[in-house]
């Protein structure tokens, strides 16, 4: 019965995030979004090991070619979540086909050896790896099966290195789906990096040391099993955690000052921005970190389309730009006041959410450093 709950849990855990990470998409992040589809690919890749470990053989041959793809993509996959945390906006088959063509194609041919090879002797290889060693349907799938595995070595490699990399150019956006993060320091990003390098080793552990030896062996089941669920949970915590608004993937230009709507807008759409500013002025949403479009759309009673479009039209600027504008008066207000306030001080105060946020939003509005800034407005000389 234990061996049977550890097999299972990280079944269970794959199919509560692909579920629990989805939901309204509007309201959602993408790269959540995404990770939510990812964990489509462990399910399956678990359940079939949990057919192969429980002896359920018959249902296990269902599973075969599902667990190839799976478990050839699911690196690629990851770092695609990867690119959609740091540099990709959204996923692309356009841009993206290429990390998946060649696991893809290896999947495929080891499927098609497995489709012309005798049924019995290819359902009798797949729980002893030993046998048929003259047929050459048997001897192809066994050449594959090394190819496969050989692939995932490498795609472990390439796959935790890429990340590294996307982390230390852009962890600073990656982080940006994140409001309770350390100024300077990636942790979430690294987070789910070692998190899929962690569940590798241990499927490493599993597969590769080889599941006929791991048959009997319930403690070593255990321990490995144990491992890959908690990594799989933490993994889909930390895309629950994210914010559905990414500033970091919007280009900033600087608003001179909260107009208000002029003749290039419709009576409606004027309408719309007249209630929107007196939110902002007289609630002062801008104050929340987790301040998403939706948010906006749903107390003004329109969409998110219309509310993007009146905002480009009036100010030439996305919705991110316009909220930071508001959280850069504020940041004035608040510092000229009270000069000795530290950086965590004012970015929780100003409704940024993060060190980082408030940093990037001032460079990016004024072309200064944080503590040039802050010098430049005590000694009013700069003017915003």
């Amino acid at each position: 019965m234990t061996r049977t709950i550890v097999l299972l849990s990280p079944v269970f855990v794959s199919f509560f995030w692909a579920v629990t990470l989805t939901g309204n998409t509007k309201r959602l992040s993408t790269p959540r979004l995404f990770l939510s589809k990812f964990m489509i690919l462990p399910f399956i890749c678990f359940i079939t090991h949990f057919l192969y470990f429980s002896g359920l053989k018959e249902a296990y041959y269902f599973f075969d070619f599902p667990y190839q793809y799976a478990g050839s993509l699911i690196l690629p996959v990851y770092y695609i979540y990867f690119r959609l945390l740091t540099i990709d906006q959204k996923f692309s088959f356009k841009v993206h086909t290429r990390y998946l063509i060649i696991p893809f194609l290896l999947a495929t041919l080891y499927c098609a050896g497995a489709l012309l090879a005798p049924k019995a002797e290819y359902h009798t290889w797949l729980f002893n790896e030993l046998a048929f060693p003259d047929s050459p349907y048997i001897r192809f799938l066994t050449i594959m099966r090394m190819l496969l595995r050989l692939q995932f070595l490498v795609l472990v490699v390439l796959t935790v290195i890429g990340n590294f990399r996307l982390i230390r150019k852009y962890g600073q956006r990656a982080e940006q789906f994140y409001s309770d993060l350390d100024d300077g320091k990636y942790n979430n990003a690294n987070m789910l990096n070692y998190s899929i390098l962690i569940i590798c080793g241990a499927s490493f552990v599993a597969v590769f040391v080889g599941r006929s030896l791991l048959m009997p062996k319930d403690y070593i089941i255990y321990i490995v099993w144990s491992i890959i669920t908690v990594m799989l949970y933490i993994m889909g915590y930390m895309g629950f955690k994210q914010k559905p608004l990414n500033p970091a993937f919007d280009t900033e230009q600087p608003i001179e000052e909260h107009q208000l709507p002029d003749d290039t807008l419709s009576s409606a759409q004027s309408k719309i921005l007249h209630k929107m500013i007196l939110l902002f002025d007289e609630k002062k949403l801008y104050l929340n970190s987790q301040l998403n479009i939706m948010d906006i759309v749903n107390m003004v009673g329109t969409n998110r389309t219309y509310i993007s479009s009146i905002i480009n039209q009036q100010y030439n600027q996305n919705f991110c730009t316009f909220v930071n504008s508001y959280r850069i008066d504020e940041l004035k207000r608040v510092l000229t006041e009270n000069p000795e306030s530290t950086n965590d001080m004012l970015a929780d105060k100003c409704g940024f959410g993060s060190v980082i946020s408030l940093k990037r939003a001032v460079s990016t509005r004024t072309g200064l450093s944080m503590p040039d800034f802050r010098n430049q407005l005590l000694h009013s000389k700069i003017t915003v």
